[in-house]
């Protein structure tokens, strides 16, 4: 019972006073509200116009008629009448269902009877009226009422209540991504109702928190790369809705297509040649816009790249003739919302000849269980794991006690080297050194203690084992070739190997004949 209070309080010190002072806020009003059986309105008048919009991007086709959906790899039909609070794929499904990103697919006569489903259901709504699904929502709605020149009274004022619920419980609790998430959707309705309220309020929280959120570097300071092309392609939406719709001032665009040209930047220095991301932290493929579809909408809106290098958010990218390597020389982020982040520090990714070689091991689900804690974990990455315990500890789906710190990082052209806290309590410090040649890596682990230790490397499910025995020149240590399972989408689970050395002191790992 101690080291549970011991393991919150680790947890609640980093975050920030706003945070308690709204978890605290929100947990009272909602206690008294329920006392004085107060509830909200569900239509609200509303007075709108159609908003001018170039074509946005479509990431995946999840609707399938006939109220057949598949998110997240996971298929629903319902008979006659849409279940908005069906729960048994997990909140994340249930969350997709109330998005309504499926809006975005072409020549669907179904979309409007759909959204007047969830109307007429709309009083009860669970998930669905939560903050973060009610600002996908908005946007989604008003891009497709806007592109389908729909004017439906009914639609507007459901809508427009939704926002002022929306108004109401703003994710100050929580703040990253979520709260960006409010004020773009916040500008987004204030443009569709000339509403200036919503307006001051998303122009307040999007001119603080780009500011807060988005690295020297352009990375967005939750350190997921899927992270950063949703709020990326969020950026560009909003932009598009300012450049196309003259009902406010122009400086406040300029803001956002200077910080989109800086997140442009680090998507292009993260990306691989081919467009893929690395799949570091919480990300996972056909969630997100592809980088590619990113720059093809960035052309469309006439946005740059700001030419800016990998440096504050703690990621490097060495690219030589014949491979492609990124590693992980960052702090846990952000260290208030780290609820995306991994035990991973010095975790790296390598691709050889543009094929995936030694990868991350993905992420399959957001649901608070054994899986989870796993993919989290340091034992499911590609750095060193000592004495059976991870570097930082996550905990609880989305949560991290103590964490591991980066405390010496020096670069030269050819090599990092870097130290990390995060078994400090063991008075243990892990340093890791990487070498790149032309056709070669030397890995070079050392711990300031003789203590046991094991390095993983993980392997794409298409590397065989007798090409792992032909690259990999294991000094003095024996090791052990292992399965493990890697999800590069939710809800897909692929056999792969792992490469398991283990060690006590120090370890040099030569990675050969990367020309071949």
């Amino acid at each position: 019972m101690l080291n549970r209070y011991i393991r919150l309080f680790n947890t609640i010190k980093y975050l920030k006073p706003i945070q308690i002072k709204y978890r605290l806020y929100y947990l009272v009003r909602k206690k008294i509200r329920v006392f004085l059986g107060k509830r909200y309105s569900f239509s609200k008048d509303s007075n709108c116009n159609s908003l001018n919009l170039r074509n946005s991007v479509h990431i995946i086709d999840s609707y399938h008629g006939k109220n057949h959906f598949n998110f997240l790899n996971l298929e629903k039909s319902f008979n006659r009448t849409i279940d908005w609070n069906y729960f048994e794929h997990g909140k994340l499904w249930t969350y997709n269902l109330t998005y309504f990103d499926y809006l975005s697919q072409e020549n669907h006569k179904e979309h409007l009877s759909l959204i007047n489903s969830f109307i007429e259901n709309i009083e009860q709504l669970k998930d669905g009226l939560e903050p973060f699904p009610l600002s996908l929502r908005g946007i989604n709605w008003i891009k497709y009422l806007s592109l389908n020149n729909i004017n439906n009274k009914k639609i507007n004022d459901s809508l427009y209540a939704q926002y002022y619920i929306l108004m109401d419980n703003l994710e100050y609790h929580l703040l990253g991504n979520h709260l960006l998430e409010n004020g773009f959707s916040l500008l987004f309705g204030a443009y569709y109702f000339n509403d200036e309220v919503l307006y001051q309020k998303s122009k307040e929280i999007l001119l603080e928190q780009l500011e807060e959120q988005i690295l020297e570097d352009g990375g967005h300071f939750e350190l997921s790369p899927m992270y950063h092309q949703i709020m990326l392609f969020r950026l560009f939406d909003c932009i598009n809705l300012l450049q196309n719709n003259m009902w406010q001032e122009n400086d406040f665009l300029e803001f956002l297509i200077k910080k989109s040209e800086l997140m442009l930047g680090w998507l292009e220095n993260i990306s691989y040649k081919n467009g893929d991301i690395p799949l570091f932290n919480d990300s996972a493929c056909g969630i997100a816009p592809t980088s590619g579809q990113l720059f093809e909408y960035a052309h469309r809106l006439n946005v740059k790249t700001d030419k800016t290098s990998l440096s504050q958010s703690g990621y490097r990218k060495i690219s030589k003739k014949n491979y492609e390597c990124i590693v992980d020389v960052g702090h846990i982020g952000a260290g208030y919302i780290p609820g995306h982040a991994h035990a991973d520090t010095f975790n790296f990714e390598l691709r050889v000849k543009g094929e995936p070689f030694i990868v991350d091991t993905g992420l399959s689900t957001y649901e608070t269980n054994d899986r989870r804690t796993l993919e989290r974990s340091t034992a499911s990455h590609n750095t060193v794991e000592v004495k059976c315990k991870s570097q930082s500890d996550v905990w609880g789906g989305f949560r991290v006690g103590n964490r591991a710190n980066i405390i010496d990082l020096k670069e030269r052209k050819n090599s990092i080297q870097a130290t990390h806290d995060g078994y400090k309590k063991d008075n243990i410090f892990h340093t890791r050194k990487w070498c790149f040649d032309e056709n070669k890596i030397v890995i070079e682990d050392s711990l300031s203690e003789p203590v046991d230790a094991i390095a993983r490397f993980h392997f794409a499910p298409s590397v065989r084992e007798e090409e792992i025995l032909r690259i990999f020149k294991i000094k003095n240590n024996g090791f052990k070739i292992k399965n493990y399972e890697y999800s590069s989408e939710f809800n897909v689970r692929r056999v792969a190997f792992v490469l398991e050395i283990e060690f006590n002191h120090s370890l040099v790992v030569e990675i050969l004949n990367l020309e071949k």
